[in-house]
């Protein structure tokens, strides 16, 4: 289990301005991810080092964007004026993750504008929705990570959130502290029942010094 991506929502209206800010604060390059036709949503991808990318996302007007949880989690933090969204973990086998959590992945796709096709199978985004401190799992199918679109010159050094430790040990079934990937996950335990969970900012080393970006 490693690190694979940290998603960062913005609206359909403002997704070429925050590519480019993005772009520019972390001295990398966005490359169109395309559609994502059964989620109802759209992105862009960084590549970063450690074989993990960043990943910019927004709601379309599509009828999926309501009725797949992945695209409820995007419309709704859209909504919310925007900013990051989860961290996501990748596994070799999903397999273990359906039976730990008593449910079925599901399968994920999207064609890039080059006409490739990307291929694999999610689960845990309903946690995601309920639980923003939750990350959800992926299982790559197709050997087309977006970690290898464009020259990775960026790692992810920190990531920091606000949550309950036990809960995301729980959730991830193992010492989150040992995930593959070389990023450290920083827990600002949350002492307020209705203090929003989930990342609040994310360290970056960049070819220009350290990057924070909350």
């Amino acid at each position: 289990m490693r690190l694979d991506h940290i998603s960062y929502v913005t609206s359909h209206e403002q997704l070429a301005d925050t590519v480019q800010r993005l772009g520019s604060r972390l001295g990398s390059t966005f490359v169109d991810g395309g559609v994502h036709p059964r989620f109802g949503t759209r992105n862009f991808t960084m590549p970063l080092l450690n074989s993990q990318y960043l990943e910019v996302v927004c709601p379309l007007d599509h009828p999926a964007t309501e009725t797949s949880p992945f695209g409820k989690a995007v419309s709704q933090r859209a909504n919310e004026g925007g900013g990051w969204l989860t961290w996501v973990l990748s596994v070799d086998d999903v397999s273990k993750i359906e039976t730990r959590l008593g449910r079925l992945a599901v399968n994920g796709h999207r064609t890039k504008p080059d006409g490739t096709d990307l291929k694999w199978r999610q689960i845990g985004v309903l946690g995601t929705l309920e639980d923003r401190q939750l990350p959800f799992f992926v299982e790559w199918i197709e050997n087309h990570h977006p970690s290898t679109d464009g020259k990775a010159v960026s790692k992810i050094l920190k990531i920091e959130l606000v949550g309950d430790e036990k809960s995301i040990q729980n959730w991830v079934g193992s010492d989150f502290s040992k995930i593959e990937g070389g990023t450290v996950i920083e827990i600002r335990n949350s002492s307020k029942i209705d203090e929003d969970r989930g990342i609040i900012k994310v360290l970056f080393e960049t070819l220009n010094g350290l990057v924070s970006i909350d």
